[in-house]
């Protein structure tokens, strides 16, 4: 296979979705602002819901978004790595599992860094932790259907 041929397969879904979480960080996606969407979400479901549990339910809306990027992002990283062909007899490899897992944890902690430049948005240590374990989530549960599928 061609280089151009393997950066466009294995490479460009990686970059796109990367560039996705980096402008996701930007102020237009900032809590004050994606809060209100999903608050008027929320109300027109469910119109005698107080303003706390509100919030409470915005929150974790939120960071479950976080945990399903990063998640998408650690397999998107993880067939890179892999590149699988069709009806791959390779076996499970924790090394590339281990790799990918790194590499979104390095990609969320240069993200909290680019977001302390963000005047709208805040760098937090624990938002690195929610979307490393997002990846892991990922590999795990590719892992899991991959035994299920007796693909390992």
């Amino acid at each position: 296979m061609s280089r151009a041929r393997t950066f466009l397969i294995y490479w460009l879904p990686v970059v796109v979705w990367m560039w996705l979480i980096f402008t996701a960080s930007g102020d237009s996606a900032s809590f004050q602002h994606s809060s209100h969407i999903i608050g008027r979400f929320l109300h027109w479901l469910f119109p005698h819901l107080s303003p706390p549990v509100t919030d409470e339910i915005v929150f974790l809306v939120r960071k479950c978004a976080h945990l399903t990027e990063y998640a998408v992002l650690a397999l998107l990283l993880w067939r890179e790595l892999r590149q699988p062909v069709r009806r791959d007899p390779r076996p499970w490899n924790w090394s590339q599992a281990r790799l990918a897992v790194l590499i979104v944890m390095l990609y969320a902690a240069t993200d909290e860094f680019h977001q302390s430049f963000v005047p709208s948005r805040d760098a937090a240590v624990h938002d690195v932790l929610i979307d490393t374990v997002g990846g892991l989530i990922g590999i795990l549960l590719l892992w899991a259907l991959g035994r299920w599928r007796k693909l390992w």
